[in-house]
């Protein structure tokens, strides 16, 4: 039977090994990466600009109509299970959502819907300009407009949308789901603050 110091000298092993693994996991590549960008989503003026979950293809069909999703590149149903993910995500890192604005594009309303982080409101300037560049200018300006007052007002805002206008705004290419998080600057431009991926 080993004596009292030697079980003294085991538990502290024991306890000192245990905590240089907690340690190494939470201080590893990946976890520091993924809790970076969620403690900056939740700073203040800090606004997230996503865009949509997975829907397969590029572009629409020829026939597309806005509010008929039949005429249109709809989520996959990886795509819904990514939405609800990253709404969960957010909400357990407790990222304080006010607004949700999305295009009305089937597949950014569907998605803000499925993230659950609040009521979710269409915002025309956040509809794809893919087929009309020519709007390009005019929906980044009322996006960036919008962001201002909501930044003057206190208000966190998401904005759902698609990757020509996360691109037109952000200067970011982003992945399907992924979250740019962005900030008005001092002369009233946008500045990004890095992203929240998978």
């Amino acid at each position: 039977m080993r004596d009292n110091g030697w079980n003294g000298r085991s538990a502290f092993k024991r306890l000192a090994t245990a905590s240089f693994v907690a340690l190494a996991l939470l201080c590893a590549p990946g976890a520091a990466a993924e809790a970076e960008p969620l403690a900056d989503a939740q700073r203040e003026g800090v606004h997230l600009v996503m865009r949509h979950a997975i829907a397969p293809g590029t572009g629409d069909p020829a026939s597309f109509r806005i509010g008929d999703c039949a005429t249109q590149r709809v989520l996959s149903d990886e795509g819904r299970e990514q939405a609800r993910a990253i709404g969960e995500r957010l909400r357990k890192a407790g990222v304080r959502i006010d607004v949700v604005l999305t295009s009305q594009w089937c597949r950014c309303r569907e998605t803000a819907e499925l993230m659950d982080v609040g009521p979710v409101e269409d915002a025309p300037f956040l509809n794809s300009f893919f087929r009309n560049r020519d709007k390009a200018d005019a929906q980044r300006q009322a996006a960036v407009a919008r962001l201002r007052e909501l930044t003057a007002q206190g208000r966190k805002a998401l904005f759902v949308t698609h990757q020509v206008n996360v691109t037109g705004l952000t200067g970011v290419y982003p992945s399907s789901g992924e979250i740019v998080l962005v900030a008005i600057g001092e002369d009233g431009g946008i500045e990004t603050h890095g992203s929240i991926g998978e």
